[in-house]
């Protein structure tokens, strides 16, 4: 069954259509969690942030990490202005507390999931894993790409920004 539903998500993975084949996959676990974020297209809001944060030095560190990553359109669906507003310095501990609610300490893969597992994250506030129908689910947010192996950590693509409650 853990082997299926890993299939399935790679499956919903290559037919999601956000996702950019990237000729550099096969050295992704040899960077860390920013450097593979910086290397995926679809990503460039999330690498945006992340350095208007100042989380670039935390992301780069020994982790381990495991990091819900937003997809650019995921950041799109967010009202009329509000990324903007994040990235503007008088609202940065806003956004270090979004960015912070995306990351849980250590190593979370797929098989690790369980249906209503929560999860504390480096913000503070915890997240609610969801398995339904072959999809997993972190909050609201609909897992499009799992186990993307970096050097301190893993990544999962998500297609909606989770927000903590402020």
């Amino acid at each position: 069954m853990k082997k299926l539903f890993t299939f399935a998500l790679l499956v919903a993975f290559f037919a999601t259509s956000a996702f950019t084949v990237n000729k550099n996959a096969s050295i992704y676990e040899d960077n860390d969690i920013v450097d593979v974020a910086v290397a995926t297209d679809f990503l460039s809001t999330l690498v945006a942030a992340v350095k208007a944060g100042d989380l670039v030095d935390v992301l780069k560190g020994d982790g381990p990490f495991t990091v819900f990553a937003p997809t650019n359109d995921a950041f799109a669906k967010l009202p009329a202005g509000t990324v903007e507003e994040l990235l503007k310095p008088e609202n940065k501990a806003q956004l270090v507390a979004v960015l912070t609610y995306h990351v849980v300490p250590g190593k979370v893969y797929s098989k690790d999931l369980k249906d209503g597992m929560k999860a504390k994250t480096a913000q503070g506030s915890e997240v609610t894993i969801t398995l339904k129908d072959g999809k997993a689910m972190v909050n609201n947010a609909t897992v499009s790409a799992a186990d993307i192996e970096a050097s301190n950590g893993v990544v999962h693509v998500i297609d909606t920004v989770i927000l903590p409650s402020m």
